[in-house]
């Protein structure tokens, strides 16, 4: 995030280094917000979550000489790291959501990130996003209440946040469940035919999906509501991808039946009627379960 938000290239205004005049690439640099604005916005507050600009500003300037080590033809042995660059970062106390930081260089950011998980908004916040993508696109508010009450009261504890997330009884309601993301479907469908690994074409694939691997189009990720990925032309993709699978997989497939520990699906049901239809051959069976609506649901 350092890098994607631009925040190993922020100077603080009155720092060492800007009055030294430090540049990259013939530009002067300057004080960025980016990773500020979404540090609040999308890990912690809320869009909603009552911060001002004035708050981003100020927690830019804290955040000033958050870094990273080992870029570019110099990289060391260890690889990309953090790293904390003194000389970059803005001198003098600062103030976010009215609490005061006083100058203390890289402590001033681990103080402030602290403070900010502690705010009611970014347990509201944080639960919302678990119970929606744990459970349902429109979130249970009871469930959401329990997270949230879980991570205020565990000091942020993420075991027990999860802990409460998996024994909500909304996360076990019958009408709880998610359209698989591309991801998701295609580990599914590895899964189900017991593969130990994906191969060497899987990016690939999921790049067909529109779902390319460790690549979201923003900061924000990947949607994962079922609006986000059962259009048309996505499922089209996917029952594509299900007949290659179907050509490949079935002919070593002695019983397509055994798909249906794959699926949530009760007994007697027309998946399971077809899929011991042996006039169907098989190949056509295995793509028509892992395209079936029932194996686009977790």
């Amino acid at each position: 995030m350092l890098i994607y938000l631009d925040n190993f290239q922020s100077v603080g205004p009155f720092s060492r280094g800007a009055r030294r005049g430090l540049r990259v690439d013939g530009s002067s640099r300057g004080l960025n917000e980016n990773y500020a604005r979404e540090l609040l916005e999308l890990h912690t507050l809320g869009v909603d979550g009552g911060y001002t600009q004035q708050d981003v500003q100020q927690l830019a300037r804290i955040l000033t000489g958050w870094s990273v080590d080992g870029l570019g033809g110099r990289a060391a042995a260890g690889g990309i790291r953090f790293g904390f660059h003194d000389a970059l970062h803005e001198p003098g106390g600062k103030t976010v959501l009215g609490v005061r930081y006083a100058e203390a260089g890289m402590s001033e950011g681990e103080r402030a990130i602290r403070a900010l998980c502690r705010q009611p908004s970014t347990a509201r916040f944080v639960a919302h996003k678990l119970v929606t993508h744990f459970v349902a696109d429109d979130p249970p508010p009871a469930a959401v209440d329990r997270v949230a009450h879980a991570f205020r009261s565990s000091d942020g504890d993420l075991r027990a946040t999860a802990r409460a997330l998996v024994d909500s009884p909304e996360a076990w309601a019958e009408d709880a469940r998610k359209f698989r993301t591309p991801q998701d479907w295609l580990v599914a469908v590895l899964r189900a035919f017991g593969a130990t690994e994906a191969s060497e074409a899987a990016p690939t694939v999921l790049r067909q999906l529109r779902q390319p691997l460790w690549s979201p189009p923003s900061p924000k990720g990947f949607g994962d509501s079922l609006q986000d990925w059962a259009d048309p032309d996505a499922l089209l993709h996917r029952a594509e991808l299900a007949r290659t699978i179907g050509r490949r997989q079935g002919p070593t497939a002695s019983d397509p039946r055994t798909l249906l520990d794959a699926v949530e699906a009760p007994a007697g049901n027309l998946l399971d009627t077809m899929l011991s239809d042996r006039s169907i051959p098989v190949p056509e069976r295995v793509a028509l379960t892992i395209a079936g609506p029932a194996f686009q649901w977790r």
